[in-house]
């Protein structure tokens, strides 16, 4: 089964843990430590859109995509009830451009993961980059396969897997490892890795 039509599957079904009904805290935090501005940003994987919520509230221009159509349902109800703008779109951003681009800053919580193979991930990489402006940031939130669990959680990635995938495209400003946002007692391990948009002549 593609990725996109397994997330469609579990927003059908429910099965959405990663779906905690508030921004990420990284998000947040990597934000304002980072003194990242208001500018056009692409929130991919978007869900039920907190995380655009709450960028559009601290004057972000968002353009939030997901697979799933009733993510993008809950997410456009979500941004009316916090009264809030944000764009919403149900589309496959791995095979296409988003309208809106280029975008200052783009964020995933756990889409870049979701890919199998080196060659998927560099190519989602590299998307990411079409997307961005010159010198545009890149907040990513990815499993880390450093811990060691024994319950389901989100796919693991290794330093190695990401350094990989995003060097071609990106200067990795900070990888550090962390936890997801989560509504769990023990929350997922994450990487948090920031990353800025490589010149290529």
């Amino acid at each position: 089964m593609m990725i996109e039509e397994r997330y469609k599957k579990r927003y059908k079904v429910g099965d959405t843990p990663w779906d905690i009904g508030k921004p990420d805290f990284n998000l947040i935090q990597t934000v304002t430590t980072a003194a990242i501005g208001p500018c056009k940003a692409l929130d991919i994987g978007c869900g039920t859109g907190y995380n655009s919520i709450w960028l559009a509230q601290n004057n972000f221009d968002v353009v939030g995509v997901d697979t799933s159509d009733i993510a993008i349902q809950v997410a456009t109800k979500e941004a009316s009830k916090a009264n809030v703008k944000c764009t919403f779109i149900e589309i496959d951003f791995f095979t296409n451009r988003i309208e809106g681009m280029p975008f200052g800053f783009a964020f995933d919580r756990g889409c870049f993961h979701s890919f199998q193979s080196d060659e998927e991930r560099k190519k989602f990489a590299e998307n990411v980059a079409n997307h961005l402006d010159k010198d545009g940031l890149w907040l990513s939130l990815i499993g880390n396969a450093d811990e060691r669990r024994n319950v389901p959680g989100p796919p693991q990635r290794t330093a190695r897997d990401i350094v990989n995938a995003v060097e071609p495209y990106f200067e990795i400003l900070s990888l550090v490892s962390g936890q997801f946002g989560s509504n769990h007692p023990k929350p997922p391990r994450a990487w948090v890795c920031l990353m800025r948009k490589r010149f290529i002549a």
